[in-house]
């Protein structure tokens, strides 16, 4: 019979194969997909989020754990690809501002935000204003997260986030930023919707928006 605590203890040391075998035996044992994704993964990945957010965890040792979570997530795709719509928090598109090449921060925060339920679109480092829109009217996230490690990047934040609110179909998405550099001051001054100093507040920021996104609008 699974044990999910044996479960949770091994993802959060980071043992992928065990956590990708353990998946595999509690299917096997006919519990339903999205039972081993509660129980087995997103359990153990919050308690990793909030570990990491008092400095219990450090960037390694969650980087680590997220990957053997992505282990377990591998044989559960499949079998949840259907009932995605059902289960999923919410969307966010990820994305590290163009003229800026750094990930780790950015990758650090789609893994934790996969491991809370999101379905995350990754656009990778180097992301123009123009792939930002495309991206947002394909795949229709409820937030864009904007990465910037580079001073001379940040301004481009401003320029997604002005763009956005220009245009009738985008303007209602959620719009939230982070990076080293950046400060909950420049995040108001550029006009977002949200902003988090690291991967575990990120997440409790992207439900909240996606809470009051999914608010009805007030009337006028």
């Amino acid at each position: 019979m699974i044990d999910w605590t044996q479960m949770n203890q091994s993802l959060y040391e980071g043992n992928a194969p065990l956590v990708k075998q353990m998946t595999e035996q509690a299917l096997a044992e006919g519990f339903p997909p999205e039972t081993v994704l509660e129980e087995g993964l997103i359990a153990s990945m919050s308690v990793v989020g909030e570990d990491f957010k008092y400095n219990r965890l450090y960037v390694p040792q969650v980087l680590v754990a997220a990957r053997a979570m992505k282990a377990g997530m591998a044989v559960l795709k499949p079998l949840l690809s259907g009932k995605e719509g059902q289960r999923e928090v919410g969307a966010l598109m990820m994305g590290t501002v163009k003229g800026d090449l750094h990930d780790i921060g950015k990758n650090l925060v789609c893994m934790m935000a996969e491991g809370a339920g999101l379905r995350v679109i990754d656009l990778g480092v180097d992301v123009s204003l123009d792939v930002f829109k495309a991206k947002a009217r394909e795949h229709k996230p409820q937030i864009v997260g904007m990465s910037a490690l580079l001073t001379t990047t940040m301004p481009y934040m401003k320029k997604v986030i002005d763009a956005f609110a220009e245009e009738d179909d985008l303007q209602h998405i959620k719009m939230a930023v982070g990076g080293a550099p950046v400060s909950v001051m420049y995040a108001d001054e550029v006009g977002a919707d949200g902003y988090a100093a690291d991967a575990s507040t990120a997440v409790e920021i992207f439900l909240k928006l996606i809470e009051e996104a999914k608010q009805p609008a007030s009337p006028l």
